[in-house]
């Protein structure tokens, strides 16, 4: 008997959330190739009685550039969010557990190392602000029903083909014009998503909020250096931050086709990782190492 919905299962992290649960015990919902096809932030779904609802569709990997791409983030993570919970009052009996898959874009941190659960939320850009809005919304609604809340805050995920800032790097690898930006020595917080799909039902059981990293945190150069060794590519030169610097200033001038500017340049020589201890007190989570596990393909 299928008793999990998981909302988002043809996504990145879906499908692996999906493949770790196995199809038969899941009902999918999402825009395609799933049990239930609907675009969630227009329409209210009918959807039958679960026990655990996971949700994983969410906008993520863009940078708006104008109100109404802005906008996309609150319509596809707030009205969906808002949209799903209608819908399983509509089916007139409560889960057991609500999983929800969020951000550490929620903290709106650019640096920072070690940086906990109970750290304030001070997101400005869209994306940030509208994980934020979901987490609060389906945390009271949580609280009203008596339905335990699982909140999943994640960094970059890594795993075949993967989106995002890790795909866009492994891409430029590819082609030969990546570079490491002085030294490469920034550490960044990542996980598995295979890691983060293991540990769903225990922390749908459990409940709370946790960030949830690979505990290691690695360098752009260690990433860098893995990523070619698998694609088997010359190390990565280096690339001095003065000129990065002087590159970053005539991007801010070109504006978004640029492929860095001063805001990119300080996030790429920034550290910024989070603080797992609190999953791996409670939740009993061992992760694997990104750089001696991630498999590009």
């Amino acid at each position: 008997m299928r008793d999990i919905l998981l909302t988002g299962a043809s996504g990145f992290l879906g499908s692996i959330i999906l493949k770790e649960l196995g199809a038969e015990n899941v009902i999918t919902l999402g825009r395609s190739k799933s049990d239930i096809v609907i675009n969630l932030d227009l329409d209210v779904p009918v959807i039958p009685v679960m026990k655990t609802i996971i949700h994983c569709i969410g906008k993520a990997h863009a940078v708006p550039k104008n109100a109404l791409q802005k906008q996309e983030f609150f319509n596809v993570n707030v009205t969906g969010t808002l949209n799903l919970l209608r819908a399983i009052e509509n089916s007139n009996s409560l889960p057991k557990s609500f999983v929800f898959i969020s951000s550490v874009a929620v903290y709106g941190k650019e640096s920072g190392l070690l940086i906990q659960e109970e750290s304030p939320l001070e997101a400005k850009d869209a994306y940030g602000l509208s994980k934020i809005q979901a987490e609060r919304i389906i945390q009271q609604w949580c609280s009203q029903n008596n339905v335990i809340c699982t909140i999943l805050r994640l960094p970059l995920l890594a795993g075949p083909n993967p989106p995002g800032n890790l795909g866009n790097m492994i891409s430029a690898i590819r082609r030969g014009y990546y570079f490491d930006i002085s030294g490469g020595t920034a550490k960044k917080s990542i996980v598995l998503a295979k890691d983060v799909a293991r540990i769903i039902k225990k922390a749908a059981d459990r409940g709370g909020i946790y960030n949830l990293t690979d505990g290691y945190h690695p360098s752009f150069s260690e990433l860098s250096l893995e990523i070619s060794r698998q694609l088997n590519k010359r190390k990565p030169l280096n690339m001095p931050k003065f000129i990065a610097y002087i590159l970053s200033l005539a991007g801010d001038v070109i504006g978004g086709a640029a492929p860095i500017n001063t805001k990119k340049l300080n996030k790429i020589t920034s550290d910024l990782t989070f603080d797992d201890s609190k999953a791996k007190q409670i939740l009993d989570w061992t992760p694997n190492s990104v750089l001696s596990n991630f498999q590009i393909k």
